[in-house]
């Protein structure tokens, strides 16, 4: 009984969420295809000099960067100070992507650990809840999985901290590298900076959304366990 309470719960917060956020990564991979932009993005330098003129904007030219073609996801990885950068292609995009990953990189760095070490305690915990819960040999569930939402909203709020402010600065960085170099016309920067404040429309709510539904995840995952159990 306890199970489906929880499960009606949780799934009509989620259908709410997504109603509420308008989440749509379908519209989201749509407003990234733009040929026109994209020709306008090619003529800017390869994506790690890119980087490098971001981060010396920036004051924060320590950062170590690798580019990877195999790679689906460019990131900045607090523990080793580094920016990894995936194959961008010439999408137009990568001016912008570039300047949010390099903007983790000025983030509190009490902030970027704290996110780093709990996100990993969080996966932790549980992984090893779900393995007690199914072997029966842990104790009053319900305040286990009241621990996991509490975890669970302590890493939403932290993590999407992080995402939104690198997020909104990132279109001001990527705006006035682009008047620095000189490459594009204002014109062309117009319309650029234009379509980033629709990606970031879109995208903010997306990526909300999509945490949130992972941290949903596991507490409806845990919960299974518990009724089967």
């Amino acid at each position: 009984m306890e199970f489906f309470v929880i499960f009606i719960i949780v799934m009509v917060i989620f259908f709410v969420l997504k109603y509420v956020f308008g989440a749509n990564l379908n519209k989201l991979k749509e407003i990234t295809q733009n040929e026109e932009l994209n020709k306008i993005a090619e003529k800017y330098p390869e994506n790690v000099e890119i980087c490098k003129t971001y981060l010396e904007m920036l004051k924060n030219e320590d950062v170590k960067i690798e580019e990877q073609q195999d790679a689906n996801t460019t990131m900045y990885f607090v523990m080793g100070n580094k920016i990894f950068i995936a194959n961008l292609k010439n999408n137009f995009t990568r001016i912008q992507t570039l300047a949010h990953e390099c903007l983790h990189s000025i983030q509190s760095k009490k902030l970027l650990w704290f996110n780093f070490i709990f996100s990993n305690i969080f996966n932790i915990y549980f992984f090893v809840i779900c393995i007690l819960k199914f072997f029966n040999i842990l104790p009053s569930s319900m305040m286990f999985l009241a621990i996991l939402a509490i975890l669970g909203l302590v890493q939403y709020s932290v993590r999407m901290f992080l995402e939104n402010d690198a997020m909104i600065k990132a279109k001001f960085l990527a705006k006035e590298y682009m008047e620095n170099q000189k490459i594009s016309s204002k014109e062309e920067i117009n319309k650029m900076i234009s379509k980033y404040d629709e990606l970031n429309d879109v995208g903010i709510k997306c990526v909300n959304f999509q945490i949130f539904s992972l941290i949903i995840f596991k507490v409806i995952i845990f919960g299974l366990i518990m009724f089967l159990r």
